[in-house]
């Protein structure tokens, strides 16, 4: 049996949302981000003719753009319109994988039987329009790759299905930059040997890949030609990731417990970038000495920022820690994650903290996670 997945991408999500609420927003160049200092979050078709782009400088695009309209940005209202549209699509579908706050993945696979898989993705995406307001393309092949390709290509408001057949023809002339896995470094390796187009890709042997770039060589090759066997995976909002220390002689030093949050806060939010996540739940625990138990948890925009998620929980954890008491256990745990990159959630990002993580985060991967850290966050008791 043939599978049938759909790739859906709300458009220009954050400006759609803006739009959804202010109707005079139409057709201008618009931009979604922080300050004079900060970075493009989100921007219009408007702006973008002008060559504004996500994660780019605010001072660069007004240069670019210098008519275009800067909103900072509603994190709450992103959040809940992204949850408003899950639940949509979630009552509609067999299996629903929520690849990020603005993109999901269908296994709409035996179907067709049913109802026809490109038509009841046509219906679901009119329920989108119409019960939250906001536009939404989508692509439907046989796989997650080349179902999100689709829908790139065929943006704002697309509607694509690329069967089977017809899946290499519509790979063959693209750019390898249309691949999700290769980004600027790879794209420059291969460029330079003159791979620039899928088609040049897909011929090259697998092995010469592999020595160019090493394991994902491979993977790389068979996204090329149109091969990707990744289920979509069930969204849950379950998921979370979490640590904890339990004292040897407990303990009421607020200044020790308060970087001890701290480091968990950036060791946690340094898995999240690895792992791909975003968290939109900070929960804080303690455990006092005669093992009274409390928990304090606080929603947040969709992030892996370690300054916001430190701060956060740095928050949570003076409002909980009201009696004076020792403890004998702080606890950290960030749930209601998504997939996605930090540049999603660039509203209070300056182009030197974007630095910083990109800095931190080689290190870390280089050297082990311990080789770098805030200083606010160094650990006691090591």
């Amino acid at each position: 049996m043939n599978r049938a997945i759909v790739h859906m991408d709300l458009d220009t999500f954050f400006v759609s949302c803006e739009r959804r609420n202010n109707a005079q927003l139409d057709g201008i160049p618009l931009i979604i981000g922080g300050g004079d200092r900060g970075v493009v979050a989100s921007c219009s078709y408007e702006a973008r003719k002008f060559g504004v782009r996500s994660a780019m400088p605010i001072r660069m695009a007004l240069r670019l753009c210098p008519d275009a309209k800067v909103i900072r940005g509603d994190h709450e209202l992103y959040s809940n319109l992204s949850h408003t549209v899950t639940q949509i699509i979630q009552e509609k579908v067999p299996v629903l994988e929520k690849a990020s706050i603005d993109e999901f993945y269908l296994d709409l696979t035996g179907m067709d039987k049913f109802f026809g898989c490109y038509q009841w993705t046509q219906e679901i995406a009119a329920a989108v329009k119409k019960e939250a307001g906001l536009p939404i393309s989508f692509a439907l092949s046989t796989n997650k790759t080349v179902s999100k390709i689709g829908t790139g290509e065929s943006k704002p408001l697309g509607r694509l299905e690329i069967k089977e057949i017809e899946v290499q023809s519509f790979l063959n002339p693209l750019s390898i930059k249309k691949i999700p896995m290769v980004g600027d470094k790879t794209f420059q390796l291969l460029s330079r040997i003159g791979i620039r187009t899928i088609h040049t890709l897909a011929e090259m042997p697998v092995l010469v890949l592999q020595q160019m770039i090493g394991v994902n060589g491979k993977e790389l090759w068979k996204k090329a030609n149109g091969i990707d066997e990744n289920p979509v995976v069930p969204y849950s909002e379950r998921k979370s990731i979490s640590t904890e220390r339990t004292f040897t002689n407990d303990t009421m030093d607020i200044m020790e417990l308060k970087r001890l949050i701290s480091g968990m806060a950036e060791q946690l939010a340094y898995q999240l970038r690895q792992e791909k996540w975003l968290t939109s739940t900070v929960v804080v625990k303690i455990r006092y000495a005669n093992f009274d138990t409390e928990t304090k948890q606080h929603k947040v925009a969709y992030t892996s920022a370690d300054h916001t998620l430190s701060r956060v929980a740095l928050e949570l954890f003076n409002q909980i820690y009201t009696r004076r008491m020792r403890l004998r256990l702080v606890g950290l745990r960030f749930t209601g994650l998504v997939h996605g990159n930090h540049q999603m959630n660039l509203f209070e990002d300056t182009e030197e903290q974007m630095s910083l993580y990109q800095t931190m985060d080689y290190l870390k991967n280089r050297f082990g996670v311990d080789a770098v850290g805030r200083a606010s966050g160094f650990d006691f008791g090591k």
